[in-house]
């Protein structure tokens, strides 16, 4: 499993665009997560974000707020996520990257969560609700143990605030298309165009979208637009959901996995 900025290189040397889909651990179950990350991972996947389920997701809509609250109800936990990591370590070539809200980083404490999550394989650390004035505690550690933290730039955000993120963001910078929280929409913000020069001038790290994207023509538009990469969530997490079993889930996820890396 190459890190976050070796495969972005990497896609970067053959004029690709980056297709970063995003699972919640444990749900439906542990079983079916490993087999989608295989399975995203062969169905064209550059990296793969992975959710750690959480009490008060407050970043994310209401499709992986459920997801997180069924997971948590069969007793998913930060160890059976990072044994979900450690499983498919070896199988997959895309970089895996954790998304965890900081509470249960604080509470583990910052250099052993690090440490912990690095041995399983973990490349990469989204933190949605860290202000860039805290990130250091774990922006400037996670460099001892191998692992590439990206930080979120809001759409409202000015123009000093943008820049100072994009300077500080590790592997990628993490563009929010929209104001409010993840979930499928009709749409990709029209604010992303405008933002996406502005991320330019500031930064050569890679520049993913997302929050929003559940339709191919988005991820084809986000490419258009000039981005690296393009983040999709609620719209795997949902197919998922949806179906009538974790069998027929995964193959609605694969189908649209393709479509996407189709479309960019």
């Amino acid at each position: 499993m190459n890190t976050v900025s070796q495969c972005f290189q990497t896609l970067r040397e053959n004029g690709k665009c980056a297709l970063i889909p995003f699972l919640t651990a444990g749900d439906p179950d542990l079983e079916t997560t490993v087999k989608a990350l295989e399975l995203l991972d062969r169905a064209g996947a550059d990296l793969i974000e992975l959710g750690v389920p959480y009490s008060d997701p407050l970043a994310d809509g209401p499709v992986i707020q459920a997801a997180a609250t069924r997971a948590l109800k069969q007793g998913v936990k930060l160890e059976d996520v990072l044994a979900v990591v450690e499983t498919v370590g070896k199988k997959i070539t895309a970089p895996i990257v954790l998304f965890s809200y900081y509470n249960p980083i604080y509470y583990q404490g910052v250099h052993s969560f690090l440490s912990r999550i690095s041995q399983a394989g973990v490349k990469g650390l989204v933190i949605p609700d860290i202000p860039l004035e805290e990130a250091e505690t774990v922006l400037n550690p996670a460099q001892e143990y191998g692992i590439e933290v990206t930080l979120l730039v809001a759409p409202t955000s000015p123009e000093a605030r943008i820049s100072a993120i994009a300077q500080k963001s590790q592997g990628f910078v993490y563009l929010v298309s929209v104001t409010g929280v993840t979930g499928t929409r009709t749409e990709v913000g029209a604010r992303v165009k405008e933002l996406l020069p502005l991320l330019r001038e500031a930064t050569d790290k890679p520049i993913c979208v997302g929050f929003g994207v559940s339709q191919p023509e988005h991820a084809a538009q986000i490419k258009a637009w000039g981005a690296d990469g393009v983040i999709a969530g609620s719209a795997f997490v949902r197919r998922l959901a949806e179906a009538d079993s974790p069998e027929a889930g995964l193959k609605a996820i694969e189908t649209f996995c393709r479509s996407l890396k189709a479309a960019i």
